[in-house]
């Protein structure tokens, strides 16, 4: 067993000899500089799924109705918000590109020139979209009993939209430099305001009007200017003066175009990525949102569990994003590639705990969300699949990272229009409409997307292929 721990994890089996440039740090340091940006990432990555997880538990109450309507919001707002993901990657890879040389300056200007571009994007992308909430809500899948309930909370939420934006940027900066304390102090502070304005305003409590749904928005566009202005604060008062990163309103705020196209070199391949993506999520909402009210209110309680899995992957891929890059920026490939390795090997770890709660405790879990018989015999069975996706979601979460901290992220978009876009979509539509198996057809194809992806990009990492590319 040992032999065998040894082989998995140890530093030295993880990277053979004839790939080494120079020493390699020992397993328990490898491990430790990891852990010191993970921790912070997973905490906050996990804060903002149980936050989102509370919400939908202050919401249930309302029926499955208002579950289904809040759910359905979800993939046109990402789709929005595909550009400014996709220019983020950009910002995290060549921050912490920038970081590994030694080029304070460049990495400022790049956060600068991002800043101003996302502001302006965000702008246009919230005045030609909000006034056909609407028709976009009904081409999510809503329904009669819930189309209302969909549009006033899409209306509310991305009214905010631009400081939202802002936010994701200045926090994929802080990442890219390894300052995952921040961030997560960023979505701490927001989320608790989130949860304490969805306690008092969507049923009415100590005086305050019961909104329902749209007191459930409000709180949400409240926690967003929040979590902007501490971000802001970040980045921008006298503490961080002497840090890596620190902005002044007297720097020069002119796009450059050297920042400009380091940026969009990384983002724009992550831009296609971003936009299959969330078509691909679309499409696959609809489908399942044909279902019913009932399956499709199960369904999001299932989703829930899945974000928060995910959400843990996503917060290691972060340590694995940063240190990939800072170490290519250091001309040391093969610690970018240890370090991608050893936060797949954590994240692993912990899909077993995540796969063996939800196993046991699917039930109860699910009746937390809802008391509608229905819904939880139905999620509750769906769980099981939920659970078989937690040791390739987290593996393919993290090994996808670290591709997109070497800047690799055109393979990663290409991977990703192929699963989710195409694999999943055509599959879903099989299972439930020629094979009959209604929610389960839907997360079977799910399973068969993830399978896929995972193959794709961990042949991909080992390569070493994405160590060449130029950011």
């Amino acid at each position: 067993m040992r032999t065998l721990f040894r082989h998995l994890f140890s530093a030295e089996k993880l990277i053979p000899e004839r790939m080494r440039i120079g020493d390699l740090p020992g397993t328990r340091q490898a491990y430790k500089d990891v852990l010191t940006i993970a921790l912070p990432s997973v905490a906050e990555m996990v804060l903002v799924s149980l936050v989102g997880s509370i919400d939908l538990m202050m919401i249930g109450p309302l029926g499955p109705e208002a579950i289904a309507a809040v759910g359905l919001t979800g993939q046109p707002r990402m789709l929005l918000l595909s550009v400014f993901f996709a220019l983020n990657v950009g910002v995290t890879a060549v921050v912490a590109r920038r970081r590994g040389e030694g080029r304070q300056k460049e990495a400022n200007e790049a956060v600068r020139s991002a800043l101003v571009i996302i502001l302006l994007l965000s702008v246009v992308v919230m005045a030609g979209v909000l006034p056909f909430s609407r028709q976009l809500m009904a081409l999510a899948g809503a329904q009669a009993d819930t189309i209302d309930l969909a549009t006033t909370y899409f209306l509310i939420v991305s009214s905010v939209m631009p400081i939202n934006a802002l936010t994701i940027c200045i926090n994929a900066a802080q990442r890219g430099v390894g300052n995952t304390r921040m961030t997560l102090v960023v979505n701490a502070v927001s989320n608790v305001v989130s949860v304490v304005l969805n306690f008092l305003l969507i049923q009415g409590r100590l005086g305050f009007p019961a909104l329902g749904v749209a007191g459930a928005a409000i709180a949400t566009a409240i926690a967003f200017v929040v979590g902007f202005l501490v971000s802001l604060h970040s980045v921008f008062s006298k503490k961080s003066v002497g840090r890596f990163l620190h902005l002044r309103l007297s720097d020069s705020w002119k796009l450059r175009k050297e920042s400009v196209l380091s940026i969009t070199r990384v983002g724009g391949s992550a831009m296609f990525e971003q936009l299959a993506m969330r078509v691909g999520f679309l499409i696959y909402t609809r489908l399942v949102a044909d279902l019913g009210t009932i399956a499709f209110a199960a369904h999001q309680v299932c989703a829930q569990f899945l974000n928060m899995s995910f959400s843990f992957g996503d917060g290691i891929g972060v340590a694995g994003t940063a240190l990939v890059g800072q170490k290519l920026g250091q001309k040391r490939p093969d610690l970018a590639m240890l370090y991608g390795k050893i936060s797949q090997r954590m994240a692993l770890i912990g899909a077993v705990v995540i796969l063996s709660t939800i196993v046991l405790l699917r039930y109860p879990l699910v009746s937390l969300f809802t008391d509608d018989a229905q819904v939880i015999a139905l999620a509750g069975s769906v769980m099981l699949m939920v659970a078989a996706f937690q040791p390739m979601q987290t593996s393919a979460v993290v090994i996808s990272g670290a591709l997109r901290g070497a800047g690799d992220t055109r393979y990663v978009a290409a991977v990703m229009l192929l699963c989710v876009a195409l694999i999943r979509p055509v599959f879903t539509y099989v299972g439930i409409h020629f094979i009959g198996l209604g929610l389960f057809g839907a997360w079977s194809a799910s399973l068969i997307d993830m399978a896929f992806r995972l193959t794709a990009v961990y042949k991909r990492f080992n390569s070493g292929k994405w160590a060449s590319i130029r950011v």
